[in-house]
């Protein structure tokens, strides 16, 4: 994972508040999914061959939605406290980006990372 930021609520809160480049937040969710070790699952494959870009495609993102198990769906309130963005920040970026780092704490979750 060459040049990514390690996953923790620091980066978490990154990816929300904007600070982490779309780039690296796609990159980072794209790792965990298992596109850089080969790993990733035939259902992501199949759809998505090469990596996705989680920021310019909606149906990536409602695929990654869906895949974030129901009672991991709140973890961004209940870990981090976050309380969504504001009505004048509900863009589809903002809220891709929000989606991306519940589906990143949820991983973290499953697999017992400290948040």
């Amino acid at each position: 994972m060459p040049d990514l930021p390690p996953l923790n609520s620091d980066t978490i809160w990154a990816i929300l508040n904007d600070t982490i480049d779309d780039t690296t937040a796609n990159r980072l969710v794209c790792h965990y999914l298992g596109y850089d070790d080969g790993t990733a699952s035939p259902e992501w494959l199949e759809t998505y061959p090469e990596p996705p870009n989680f920021i310019e495609s909606r149906p990536a993102v409602v695929k990654l939605t869906r895949s974030i198990p129901p009672e991991d769906k709140q973890l961004l309130k209940e870990k981090l406290g976050f309380s969504g963005y504001t009505v004048d920040q509900l863009v589809p970026r903002k809220t891709r980006r929000a989606t991306m780092a519940n589906w990143l704490l949820s991983y973290m979750q499953q697999n017992q990372i400290e948040v």
